[in-house]
């Protein structure tokens, strides 16, 4: 399906009914990412509304020249949720920049979002400022690198912290699609014009006060740990877990408890939002 924002057909799906929970990928793959680590969180849990989506210049919607930095992404995902959502609140989870977008999204909307889930979530946008541990692997099936083709290879060996035919299958089936349909000259001028938010101290002082689950890989070599264990000071209703044997696709390399802290934060989210109005306009 496509939703028009300004002139963007952005490309989404939605699966399920009930409450509605706002998925957004990381900086290059699309919504399959999110979608193949999300979906069995709710094989046997009813009652939410999954919205993925791909962002400009990744999968299946369009990059506009004029979009050359993150407050005018963000505004896309504002402008996405105001017509799929136009008077419902939602929960918010995302993978990398999509967490860094989320938190954005939480920041300008507190009042709308439920609850928000960070997967190995972009808390600098700048490298230089992220405190990360360098690529280690910790498993590695015998013959399975041969296997691959070298641009496979490529792909996954250098992020894979868990490198057997499990992990592999999971990334070939939900990232790599993504990374072959990306608007590679798009995502290249972003990062060049305006990867940060102009004020991305801001997110800092943003009270944000629902229900946050905060996931991250120990060994994630891309944006680290520290610096999310760093996010629940700034979020009082945070839990915060920190995966051994789990790199920057820590919900690939550590499933189970990956779904087993995402349907714990379901059960607070929705706990917290049963004792309050369920739309925007009996919010205020």
């Amino acid at each position: 399906m496509e939703c028009l924002v300004g002139e963007i057909p952005v490309h989404y799906e939605i699966r399920g009914a009930g409450r509605p929970i706002l998925m957004i990928h990381g900086f290059s793959p699309d919504h399959r990412l999110m979608l193949g680590c999300m979906e069995p969180i709710f094989d046997k849990r009813e009652g939410w509304r999954r919205i993925y989506f791909d962002l400009p210049g990744m999968g299946r919607t369009p990059g506009p020249e004029w979009l050359t930095n993150s407050d005018q992404m963000l505004d896309v995902v504002r402008g996405f949720t105001d017509k799929i959502l136009p008077s419902e609140k939602c929960c918010v989870a995302g993978e990398s920049y999509g967490g860094y977008l989320a938190q954005g999204l939480a920041a300008r909307d507190p009042d709308r979002i439920e609850g928000m889930f960070l997967i190995c979530s972009l808390v600098h946008a700048d490298p230089a400022r992220r405190r990360v541990p360098k690529h280690v692997i910790l498993e590695r099936e015998p013959g399975l690198l041969e296997q691959l083709t070298p641009a496979e290879r490529a792909d996954f060996e250098p992020i894979g912290v868990i490198q057997t035919a499990v992990t592999w299958v999971k990334m070939k089936r939900d990232i790599l699609p993504g990374l072959a349909a990306r608007d590679q000259a798009f995502l290249d001028r972003l990062w060049a014009t305006g990867y940060p938010f102009a004020d991305e101290a801001s997110l800092e002082r943003a009270a944000f006060e629902k229900p946050v689950l905060i996931v991250a890989g120990r060994q994630d070599s891309i944006v680290g740990y520290a610096d999310s264990q760093e996010l629940t000071s700034r979020y009082p209703h945070a839990t915060c877990a920190v995966l051994d044997r789990a790199g920057h696709n820590a919900q690939i390399e550590q499933p189970a408890l990956f779904e087993a802290l995402a349907g714990e934060w379901l059960e607070r989210v929705k706990r917290k939002s049963d004792h309050g109005p369920s739309t925007m306009d009996e919010g205020r």
